[in-house]
């Protein structure tokens, strides 16, 4: 009898979730029921999915509404009845349109007008399809409405929003948020009425007994509704099903494709290759998953023939027909990858793959995609009230200050010491949490489908301008739908750009190079012996301090050493204490005979019987715990965080422990291994995906080793990476780069470099306009440098304000000039209140003006370069109020290991994070006086006791200590150390102290030179 059941997809607007309207439902005896959210389908799926479980007919339809205007209820008649509607709500939302307030023609699917709508819109005649919604609120005015005639069009519609109070208060907060306006602000008519409950169906037919034609109607007309999805284990994918068209020639293309591309990666071709390309063809064929390395194939040709650089990844990259395909960059052959990983006869959805392009031509391979193929829609995904965001929206709508948000946000307080407004916004901000707040897009995910996505639900297309589901992946991968991944990165770009700057700068090293030589880049020793000292700053996965740190204590220098470390970082196996585990075992051979497990260490001889890839965890589930390859799927999924059964998943895990108990483990060991499988959850790598993570390390890494300059130029130009620019800057400087700040007459938007001399580019003038930066360089390719800053100023239409960010940045320092004269100038020549915004027609004359001489010092230069460019191009120690007391660096602390130290570090980056007590720690790294690296780290009862306060300078006194060979600082004091005073705020100007000095006399003079030295 319930026609318009809102879920907590009506965004901003209901408070409950599909499983819980289900369960509300059952509660009320109800057996058939109509979602329909507020132009919005995406719980329909899983309305449908869950349906059965509590014994109701699903119905499917949308609220379409202008705002919280309604204008009618769709009700799909059948499954091309719920496409119609998402075609019309898609088609709206695309376009941004007002929804009619009379609804089209559908063929499949029945509307339902308000009782209210009806008597405003004077609505007298209606379709076969169209009915007349009443509500319990309208029963009350009926039998005095003409509306009471048109006995077989009036159904019940009685809309459920709340089940009780508490959702109706979350309604109101949410609506609140969803209008900006203080609670006490809230219009009523942005509101839905209380009275917008599910009763029991007995008092609802109770309620309607003296209209039975009523309840007939409604009746009627919900039995020739039925919709259907299937979530079987036996579904049938619902992606393109075939590429050419008919599987027998898709199946033939791809025989073709493994052929050709046997000789471009197998110059010798043995039994093992062409055994191992035959056992996958046939799986391949047999799961129906040919279309699906067809489509990937299609996509990566067409990057080729573009010119783009992709790096192929996921557990695809564990196959040979995916190397064969050019899809990835990773032999399986080479690094024995674990086949029943990639697929088995159990998979039911196609193998991963996750194609990296750069973040510069992402959009346009995309766009490439939605033309290509007829049905293609980018995933969603929600985006949810988090803790923070909850506290951030409420506040507002409780009329907080913002000084009391932030403090509330920040978490540092006592319940007993908040005020009752506070405690509000805390109490009912767990009304609201983890609902959705608005649709988003997945990272990565496409779908491609052999029919119209709007078969499944609507689609909304944000700013990006690519239809988008409204649905995520999981519910995606339930109905048969499996997406692809493309995925946007910027490592790729900087080697791609990085050989652009090498082409321009160094033209004749350019033509030798080949970036896609890895075998060659694999066996480089000095390449490798960048990996062992860990100098990989810029380098793609490889730069951070912990991986830094782990390439170290591990000594790697080899390709399937990288591949391994890539691994071990990921948080599954740290925190399970593995990653310890495996460095002593890698150091000391002899101790993986001592504590491994005869059976493990056989299952994973490389890895000295440690779980280090996804597949062992595969691996050890099928020969130690002997569950199925399919059974061990299930599990390799659940810890995915992909999978949907939990209820499954701990049947699967049950079956572990009872398998290894039947071997006669040891219920210590069984946990001891279950420890380590349940630590992989949701950060596995696959192994062939750590080794497409270290063929684009091994690129970066050639371009850091050979031709660093024009690396590190592209990775400022690209973003940067794990450091902020200045430290990227930094380390230009350390490989004998000369750095120059903005040039008008050098620079570029971009950095650029000139042999070793890099120039700064505009773009880190924040205040400085894009416009600005557009018409320099246009002037400057037109007509040539600038000779001066009048004929600066005569060639390029700029406001007094944009020029003199160039002018304190010493853009024009070419000149010789000092830039406060430069200044001067500039305003004398630009007259604020007329500005010209064209180009002047004819030469101007110029006069001539008399200027005082000026200074500018270089501590002035410093702390302008810091506020223009955010880090100032001299050392930061020389800025420092009190000069360091020593100048102890990376290079002492050999010497002091297991002694104590006192050095000053310039701060690069923090990591906090916590003991397995819940206690806070941080690991510090900083660059030292001599502008090397060095680490620290503030346990727990330091850290508790000193914070680190922003960047700037600390002085440090702890203990060097040496973990596998890498040595860090166990910090027991810690002070922040002070800047001099900007001396362009301090009391007296160089201008000033100047004119006074001249005023006064040799007193005055000796005053000021007094005064000149303590600020």
């Amino acid at each position: 009898m319930y026609l318009n059941c809102h879920t907590y997809y009506s965004l901003r607007y209901g408070t409950f979730s599909e499983v819980a309207l289900l369960e509300l439902a059952r509660e009320n005896e109800v057996t058939r029921l109509a979602l329909t959210d507020i132009n919005n389908t995406s719980a329909c799926l899983n309305f449908v999915r869950r349906a059965a479980d509590f014994g109701i007919q699903p119905i499917l339809g949308i609220d379409f509404r202008n705002g919280v205007d309604t204008c009618f209820v769709g009700i799909a008649k059948n499954n091309e009845g719920y496409r119609e509607l998402n075609e019309f709500l898609s088609d709206h939302l695309h376009r941004e349109k007002k929804i009619p307030g009379k609804a089209p023609a559908f063929q499949n699917a029945y509307v339902i007008y308000p009782f209210e709508k009806v008597l405003l819109n004077d609505q007298y005649h209606f379709s076969e399809f169209e009915y007349i919604g009443i509500s319990v609120a309208d029963l009350r005015r009926l039998p005095f409405s003409r509306l009471i005639e048109y006995r077989d069009k009036l159904v019940v519609l009685q809309p459920v929003t709340f089940r009780n109070k508490r959702d109706f208060n979350a309604h109101r907060l949410l609506r609140a948020i969803d209008n900006n306006v203080l609670l006490s602000k809230l219009p009523e008519e942005e509101q839905a009425s209380p009275e917008e409950k599910m009763f029991p169906v007995r008092n609802l037919a109770e309620v309607f007994s003296e209209y039975s034609f009523i309840l007939k109607n409604t009746e009627q007309l919900m039995q020739l509704c039925s919709i259907h999805f299937d979530f079987s284990s036996e579904r049938k994918p619902q992606n393109l099903s075939t590429y050419l068209g008919s599987r027998e020639a898709d199946e033939t293309l791809l025989e073709e494709l493994c052929q050709k591309g046997l000789p471009y990666r197998y110059p010798e071709v043995d039994d093992r290759i062409l055994n191992r390309m035959a056992k996958e063809l046939d799986l391949i064929k047999d799961k129906g998953f040919v279309s699906y390395f067809l489509i990937n194939w299609d996509i990566v040709s067409e990057a080729r023939r573009r010119g783009f650089y992709y790096v192929g990844r996921g557990s695809g990259a564990n196959s040979i027909v995916a190397y064969l395909l050019r899809i990835t960059d990773v032999d399986p052959i080479e690094l024995d990858l674990y086949f029943e990983r990639f697929i088995n006869l159990y998979r039911t959805n196609p193998p991963d793959f996750d194609i990296d392009f750069s973040w510069k031509d992402r959009e346009e391979i995309t766009r490439y995609i939605f033309d290509r193929f007829p049905h293609v829609a980018l995933l969603g995904t929600y985006v949810t009230f988090k803790s923070r965001g909850v506290i951030r929206e409420l506040g507002k709508v409780f009329g907080l200050p913002k000084a009391e948000i932030d403090f509330l946000c920040e978490g540092h307080y006592n319940p007993s010491d908040l005020d009752g407004v506070s405690l509000l916004v805390l109490k009912y901000g767990n009304l609201i949490k983890d609902m959705p707040n608005y649709l988003s897009i997945h990272a990565g995910g496409i779908l491609i489908s052999d029919r119209s996505l709007h078969c499944f639900s609507a689609t909304h297309l944000p700013p990006k301008g690519f239809a988008t589901t409204q649905f995520d992946m999981v519910i995606a991968e339930d109905v048969g739908l499996y997406k692809f991944d493309i995925l946007g990165q910027r490592g790729l770009a900087k080697i791609k750009e990085a050989i652009e700057i090498l082409a321009f700068n160094q033209p004749e090293e350019h033509a030798s190079i080949d970036i896609h030589d890895i075998k060659a880049f694999k066996q480089d020793p000095q390449i490798n012996g960048m990996i062992r000292s860990a100098q990989c700053m810029g380098c793609f996965y490889v730069e951070s301090p912990a991986m830094r740190m782990l390439l170290r204590k591990l000594e790697v220098d080899t390709y399937l050493g990288l591949v391994a470390a890539s691994s071990i970082i990921r948080p599954g196996v740290a925190q399970s204490g593995m990653m310890r585990e495996y460095i002593m075992r890698h150091r000391n051979p002899g101790r993986a005979e001592e504590k491994g497990h005869p059976v493990m260490l056989d299952i994973m001889p490389d890895t000295y019987g440690v779980m280090v890839y996804q597949e062992d965890v595969i691996k050890v589930a099928h020969y130690f715990a002997g569950l199925t390859l399919g059974e061990a799927d299930v599990l390799r999924r659940g810890m995915s965080g992909k999978y949907r059964s939990r209820e499954e998943f701990q049947k699967i895990r049950e079956k572990f422990v009872e398998n290894c108990r039947r071997k006669g483990y040891e219920d210590s060991l069984i946990d001891e291994v279950w420890h380590q499988v349940a630590s992989f959850a949701g950060y596995a790598f696959a192994k062939g995906h750590s080794a497409s993570y270290a063929v684009e390390s091994y690129q970066s890494l050639f371009l850091r080793t050979y031709y660093p300059l024009e690396y590190l130029v592209a990775v400022l130009n690209n973003g940067g990476g794990f450091y902020r620019p200045e430290f990227y800057v930094h380390e230009a400087r350390m490989l004998g780069a000369v750095i120059h700040a903005p040039c008008v007459n050098r620079s570029t938007a971009v950095n650029c470099i000139y042999g070793k001399e890099i120039y700064l580019g505009f773009a880190y003038l924040k205040e400085l306009e894009a416009r600005v930066m557009d018409r320099i360089l246009k002037e400057r390719r037109a007509r040539g440098p600038f000779g001066s800053l009048e004929d600066f100023l005569d060639r390029v239409v700029i406001s007094i304000e944009q020029v003199s960010i160039l002018i304190r940045i010493d853009a024009f320092r070419f000149t010789g000039i000092n830039k406060h004269e430069l200044l001067w100038e500039a305003h004398l020549f630009l007259n604020k209140g007329n500005a010209i915004d064209h180009p002047k027609l004819f030469p101007p004359v110029h006069q001539d003006f008399s200027i005082p001489q000026l200074h500018s010092t270089d501590l002035e230069t410093a702390f302008t370069q810091w506020e223009l460019l955010g880090f100032c191009l001299c050392s930061p120690f020389s800025l420092l109020k009190e000069p360091p007391r020593n100048d102890h660096g990376s290079k002492d602390l050999p010497r002091y290991e297991g002694r104590y130290i006192d050095i000053y570090g310039y701060l690069v980056t923090v990591k906090n994070t916590k003991t397995h007590t819940g206690k806070r720690m941080n690991f510090a790294t900083l660059v030292d006086q001599q502008g090397e690296v060095f680490d620290t780290v503030l346990f727990p009862p330091v850290a508790a006791k000193y914070r680190f306060r922003g960047r700037g300078i600390y002085r440090f006194y702890g203990k060097v200590v040496s973990e596998f060979g890498f040595l860090s600082i166990e910090v027991m004091k810690m002070q922040k150390e002070d800047y001099i005073q900007d001396p362009r705020y301090a009391e007296m100007k160089t201008a000033t102290q100047n004119r006074l000095l001249r005023d006064r006399g040799k007193e005055v003079i000796d005053k000021g030179a007094t005064r000149a030295g303590t600020s």
